[in-house]
Parts: structure tokens; C-alpha cells; sequence
């Protein structure tokens, strides 16, 4: 329950996995570019000049999904997972190398929904892993696993194709891991109750009406159904001291406006400090979003930050960035933020 969301004196955050690379524009304080954390870890050093290189290939790739690793801390207690793994093993297995990130602490992946864009990596990242840090690991998902997802452009009577296979069940349990499959709207807490993980998402605006196009494998009757509404789909949200909520949303299939309205339902007496993650809005056939997405964003929730990622759109990120100027924050991959608690 939302009551049971501790507060906490820290937050630290990585992108692991997104559709960009952001090296150069001026960021907030507490956010870092990629290029600062390579330098600051030992670069390799040049023969000749004995200044440090930039270790491109080494550095991290783009891809098309979605990973985080979230670490909380509470007092003298720091508590590690991830959400989302990403489009496939290459893009998780580099960029785990090109950080440097030390996986044995991170004790629970939460998976925001079934689209391979956000669980492709997830089978080989747990193969990363010694036994005994995947035996303690906890995988947690919705308990709904389309057998197949696809995609059915709007007018058409075919279907363009399908989405490439979510690991399944079966292949979790038997990476040693601890599958937890949830349903259902309460949502529950993680990582010593630093983490809140929702359930499905109450919809409440009429313009945020789905993922246009997206059809599931009905295998009773062996045919393609409607599946727009991607009922799997969930966020996770933090609660900074004297700050506020930090919400991400991967992909926002639900709606950016139905996520945080759901957010300000359950945790009415917090302002919401940072809103990161997929906003699902690029495309023509969702343009019409836009306009009430953003006012929506800054006449009633209006964060002190919006950190928009992976499927959110040119367009998009160009309107929050008129709307939000320097408090929209162009992020990407390998980029590191931190929030720290502000004392009253």
C-alpha cells in the first residue's frame, strides 16, 4: 500500500539502456554525462600526451527500450535493482561493461510490462550473474504473458508483425531467479519498502485511449485480438525527504496523464519532484496527445523535473522542452542522477 512507501535521504539513478546518447547539452545540477563517469574511473592513458582517452569503444550504445538501475539509500542502508533490461543481451551485457556497474548488489529486476523493448535483456543479464547472486535475485512481473504481441497499423487489415518473444516463465524459474507475478491495481513495495511498484493503471483520460495498432495471440481461438490498452503495464515511484516523488514510467501505454493522476491519488500529500521515463507520444497517429499531455504536466502536476526518454518523440520532447525549458532534462544513455533529501 502507499502508506507503506518509506521516505528516503537518497536516490541514484543510471540509464542503461535508451533510444539516445545526450553527451553535450548543459545538464541540472545532480544529473552527469556519461563522458564524467569514464573519466572519473581509471581511463586508459595516452603514451604520448599522458592525458586520459576517451574510450569510445567502450563507451555505452543506444538501443530501442528501456533500462534502469535504481539504487536507494536510507540511512546507512543502500538497496539496488533494476527496472526494465532493455531490447537484448548486447545492449544490457555493453553497457553494464561500460559503467562498470557492479551487479551483486542489485537484488530484484521489476519488469514494467511484456514488450520485448523492456525484457529482452533480461535473460541475459540473470546469465551475468553468479549463482548465488541470481538464486537470491527476485524477477517481478505481471502475471499476464501474451503469447504474442504485434502490430496492426491503423486501416490495415494485416498484421505488419509481431514483437519478438518475452522470455517466458519457464525460462525465468529455471535461471535460478525467484519469479513474483502480480495482478491486479494495489501495487506493492520493494527494497525494504524504498520503492513503490504499481498495479495496473486506472484510466481516466479519454485522449490517452491506448497503443494504436497492438494486437495480442489469441490462443483459444488461433487469431490476432485487439490489445491497446496493454492492461500489464506499470510504474515505480520514490519518495525523496523534503523533495518529493520521483515517478518512472517506461513507456507510458497508459498514459503519462492516467500514471500521475494515479500517483496523485494514492500519495496526495507529496508534490511530484521528477517525472523520468517513455512517454509513448512520437508518431503522427498520436500527435493529438501532445497539447493536453504537456498542459497537463505543468498546470496540475508540475514537477520540478521532466526527464523524458526512450519512446516519448521529437516532437514531444520539443514541446516539454518549451514548456519546461532547463527543467526539461535531455537525458540518455549512461547518464547518472542523483537526488539527494533537502533538510527542512
Amino acid at each position: 500500500m502507499p502508506d507503506a512507501l518509506e521516505t528516503i535521504d537518497n536516490l541514484t539513478f543510471t540509464i542503461l539502456v535508451d533510444n539516445s546518447i545526450e553527451w553535450m547539452t548543459q545538464l541540472p545540477p545532480g544529473f552527469a554525462h556519461e563522458v564524467r563517469t569514464h573519466l572519473q574511473r581509471d581511463p586508459p592513458l595516452d603514451d604520448v600526451t599522458g592525458v586520459p582517452i576517451l574510450d569510445l569503444p567502450n563507451f555505452c550504445c543506444g538501443a530501442h527500450g528501456l533500462s534502469v538501475l535504481v539504487e536507494t539509500r536510507k540511512g546507512n542502508q543502500t538497496r539496488t535493482m533494476l527496472f526494465d533490461t532493455g531490447p537484448d543481451g548486447r545492449a544490457i551485457e555493453r553497457n553494464l561493461a561500460g559503467l562498470k556497474v557492479d551487479t551483486s548488489p542489485i537484488e530484484r529486476v521489476v519488469l514494467s510490462h511484456w514488450h520485448s523493448d523492456h525484457t529482452g535483456g533480461l535473460l541475459a543479464f540473470l546469465s551475468l550473474l553468479p549463482e548465488t547472486a541470481r538464486t537470491s535475485l527476485v524477477v517481478d512481473a505481471h502475471a499476464d504473458r501474451p503469447t504474442a504481441r504485434g502490430i496492426l497499423p491503423p486501416g490495415a487489415t494485416k498484421v505488419l508483425a509481431r514483437l519478438p518473444a518475452d522470455p517466458t516463465l519457464t525460462q525465468i524459474h529455471d535461471s535460478g531467479a525467484t519469479l513474483e507475478l502480480y495482478h491486479g491495481t494495489e501495487g506493492h513495495t520493494v527494497l525494504g519498502g524504498t520503492v513503490w511498484v504499481s498495479g495496473e493503471i486506472p484510466r481516466a483520460f479519454e485522449y490517452e485511449d491506448g497503443l494504436k495498432g497492438s494486437v495480442a495471440w489469441d490462443v483459444e481461438k488461433k487469431e490476432w485480438a485487439a490489445d491497446e490498452l496493454i492492461r500489464d503495464e506499470r510504474y515505480i515511484v520514490m519518495d525523496i525527504s523534503g523533495k518529493g516523488l520521483v515517478v518512472f514510467s517506461a513507456c507510458s501505454h497508459a498514459g503519462i496523464c492516467n500514471v500521475l493522476k494515479d500517483v496523485k491519488t494514492r500519495f496526495p500529500a507529496r508534490p511530484v519532484h521528477m517525472v523520468v521515463g517513455g512517454l509513448h507520444l512520437a508518431g503522427p497517429e498520436l500527435q493529438y496527445r501532445v497539447e493536453p499531455t504537456v498542459q497537463y504536466l505543468k498546470d496540475e502536476v508540475r514537477p520540478d523535473y521532466v526527464v523524458p526518454l526512450h519512446c516519448t518523440g521529437f516532437t514531444t520532447k520539443v514541446k516539454l522542452s518549451e514548456a519546461f525549458g532547463e527543467r526539461c532534462v535531455a537525458a540518455g544513455t549512461g547518464i547518472r542522477v542523483v537526488v539527494e533529501a533537502t533538510l527542512s
